[in-house]
């Protein structure tokens, strides 16, 4: 079992973001974290969590850093008894906003993954994105977790830009793996629908030529790929369950949580959330839903997907890709040799 913490308050909007986040609601932080509490009981409840059964725990949103150490708290000690031995606990932090004083704090709490919203070290790209950080302060960052004791360090990269070149890449790239990480995840720059690049599509300028030089250049470095974006010496406990199709909570506003063939949508305005944090949605997958979300996430990852999950038909489809080499067929699980053909696959599969 996993669970997801949504934390939607930011001290910035990047121009390219679509998640649920708010710039002037720093005020209800105490009550949304309360919040959480509320909701995380009903959860453990619901999903029937038994002692020692949730095996990662992902903070996200919006940005983490920007809730105290203290605030969080009353959730990690209500989530003791449930949490399995040696689990991967993940906060997503901002270079900007990720002191020394913050991680150390979380890290106390039990936090022993810190991934970092870096995206560039390049000013002018940091500038064209609305990141508040500069290349120094992400340096800083990266330096005060090794030292306060993160074992697990990971770093987001965003490519396909505007002004992207190889040499602009590359030079992102060196100081990164300069740094004391064992994990990269790297993004093509997507336009979404209510961002502030929407009325700007041409800021997204993804060539095929360069995506595939700039990940087989973060292998090279001696990164295994083990998804279409994620890269490492290390592979996220939190990141693979998605990919396995493990059941998990989604504790916030904007969250998603999924058990079995249900999926779990609290509200995603941050007032009515603390209102009734139980206020949650509902939606009823199908089987043909599950199985297609399975080919999906196990083609673009190393999970890979199992022959059993197939029909006869799609067998037949998935026999032929691997006669042409597109697939590899192992242990009876079927792999994307090719991560970033994973949806054209998908399509021809299923």
């Amino acid at each position: 079992m996993l669970l997801y913490i949504h934390i939607p308050f930011c001290d910035s909007k990047c121009y390219y973001c679509a998640f649920n986040s708010y710039l002037d609601k720093f005020h209800l932080k105490e009550h949304y974290m309360e919040a959480l509490c509320t909701q995380l009981q009903f959860e453990l409840k619901r999903f029937n969590i038994t002692s020692k059964e949730i095996e990662s725990i992902f903070i996200g949103g919006g940005t983490p850093s920007t809730v105290a150490p203290a605030l969080y708290k009353k959730i990690f000690d209500a989530l003791k008894p449930y949490l399995k031995d040696n689990i991967e606990i993940t906060s997503e932090a901002n270079p900007n906003s990720a002191t020394a004083e913050w991680l150390e704090g979380m890290f106390k709490l039990g936090v022993n993954r810190i991934s970092f919203g870096v995206q560039s070290f390049d000013k002018d790209k940091l500038k064209l994105l609305n990141r508040s950080h500069g290349a120094v302060q992400a340096v800083e960052a990266v330096l005060n977790a090794k030292k306060i004791g993160f074992k697990n360090i990971s770093i987001d990269l965003i490519y396909a830009t505007l002004n992207d070149t190889k040499k602009l890449l590359e030079n992102d790239l060196s100081t990164a793996f300069s740094l004391p990480i064992n994990h990269l995840s790297a993004y093509a720059l997507t336009i979404e629908e209510g961002t502030l690049f929407e009325s700007k599509p041409y800021m997204s300028n993804e060539k095929l030529e360069l995506t595939s030089w700039f990940l087989k250049k973060i292998t090279d470095f001696g990164f295994n790929q083990y998804e279409i974006s994620n890269f490492g010496s290390y592979q996220s406990t939190h990141n693979l369950g998605y990919w396995e199709y493990k059941d998990y909570i989604g504790l916030g506003s904007g969250a998603v949580g999924k058990l079995g063939l249900k999926r779990y949508y609290p509200t995603t305005c941050i007032e009515d959330y603390i209102k009734n944090p139980l206020d949650i949605r509902s939606e009823l997958l199908t089987l043909e839903d599950k199985k297609i979300e399975q080919i999906f996430l196990g083609l673009r990852s190393c999970v890979g997907v199992h022959k059993d999950l197939l029909n006869k038909e799609e067998l037949k489809k998935a026999e032929l890709l691997v006669n042409e080499k597109k697939l590899l067929f192992k242990n009876d699980t079927f792999y994307n040799i090719d991560y970033l053909l994973a949806d054209e696959i998908t399509l021809f599969i299923s």
